[in-house]
């Protein structure tokens, strides 16, 4: 079984809208409360680890004789906060991530609910959600009729669009393709990649250094304003709104030019690499953060897996760029600066080229031994 998701944007009235904010407010106020009680019961067994793991958290049902406000939105969506706030802490013992933090009002508005004896349900252009008449929903895509609904998680935007994301269970088999086509990536910080075959580069366009100087400019506004005011709150929407617009574009182009490799190559090879790591060692934070590497690798990863192609991760520290790919010498003293390789052997070409080509390469290498 395979896993899927649909995202919609939804168009709540004014009665739906309050009582969307007031389940956000009670998901983050049952999440606060149970992580209250279980920091204190931290703070008590922190050196007694063993018996700190097999305390339980509070369930949801505890605060609503105190707080009977809470029985007015879905259950469901307060147990599924349970459930978060157990993964949390499940990563954060596990050395994944740091101990849990309070939500806030700043902190992402959402809320998910579980089908249960059909208590969601798509309507035309409508979707039904429990405690809550039909909502208004462009669907720009059909979900296939094998495709069984799970949850769905209802999420408010800075900009204050809202959005449901339908999760599916599908019964899926893809059959293995035969790898004939493989292509190398070298991920390259002014252009997203380039391809082993022929050094195409992808030529990212670069979408927050292009709004950059404006963004700047309408931040500088919103720092002058009174925090709160009415025109504080229109500045604020129009800063969020500049940064939607990157990040739609940002989406938009992954999505595009992962889809063009996987329609055309049976196995894609990349580097794994630390982007955080990075971004810090080099300070090149914005441009990282611009190109959008791991959202362009997760997305090449379901594309290919829902095809039966392969998506191969070459180790980071294999010396991709300093290899010469004709005659196989390393140079060491090879640095960033230098955008051309220039072998003894009187091999010349392009920096990244040669090492996607290698990349390439140390990723067929892999697939024969496997």
């Amino acid at each position: 079984m395979a896993n899927k998701a649909y995202k919609f944007r939804i168009y709540p009235t004014k009665d739906q809208e309050d009582f969307l904010v007031k389940t956000f407010g009670c998901v983050r106020f049952v999440y606060n409360k149970m992580l209250a009680e279980r920091k204190e019961t931290y703070e008590k067994l922190k050196h007694d680890m063993v018996l700190l793991k097999k305390q339980k958290l509070p369930t949801p049902a505890k605060y609503k004789k105190e707080f009977e406000w809470l029985k007015e939105v879905d259950s469901l969506a307060l147990a599924n906060a349970q459930l978060n706030l157990q993964t949390a802490f499940s990563n954060f013992f596990s050395g994944k991530t740091k101990y849990p933090k309070f939500k806030n009002r700043k902190s992402k508005q959402s809320y998910t609910t579980n089908m249960v004896n059909g208590n969601i349900k798509i309507l035309d252009a409508h979707i039904k959600l429990p405690k809550l008449k039909p909502l208004k929903m462009k669907q720009h895509r059909e979900i296939p009729s094998h495709h069984v609904i799970k949850s769905c998680t209802i999420s408010r935007s800075a900009t204050g669009k809202y959005h449901i994301s339908i999760l599916t269970e599908y019964e899926h088999n893809p059959v293995k393709k035969e790898i004939n086509h493989v292509v190398g990536l070298d991920f390259a910080m002014n252009g997203l990649f380039v391809e082993s075959e022929k050094g195409k580069k992808a030529n990212y366009p670069r979408f927050y250094r292009q709004t950059e100087e404006k963004l700047a400019k309408e931040q500088r506004k919103l720092s002058k304003m009174m925090n709160g005011s009415s025109r504080w709150e229109k500045q604020r929407t129009k800063v969020a709104k500049l940064h939607e617009r990157v990040a739609n574009q940002r989406k938009n182009y992954l999505h595009q030019e992962s889809r063009k490799l996987v329609n055309k190559y049976d196995c894609v090879v990349i580097e794994d690499l630390n982007m955080k790591g990075m971004s810090k060692a080099f300070r090149f934070g914005k441009s990282v953060a611009d190109n959008g590497w791991g959202m362009f690798t997760t997305f090449l990863r379901y594309k290919l897996d829902e095809q039966g192609k392969r998506l191969i991760k070459i180790d980071k520290w294999f010396p991709s760029s300093k290899t010469c790919s004709a005659c196989g010498h390393v140079n060491a003293a090879l640095r960033l600066s230098e955008r051309t390789f220039d072998c003894d052997c009187g091999f010349v070409i392009d920096r990244d080229w040669n090492a996607a080509i290698n990349i390439k390469n140390e990723g067929q290498l892999m697939l024969d031994l496997s």
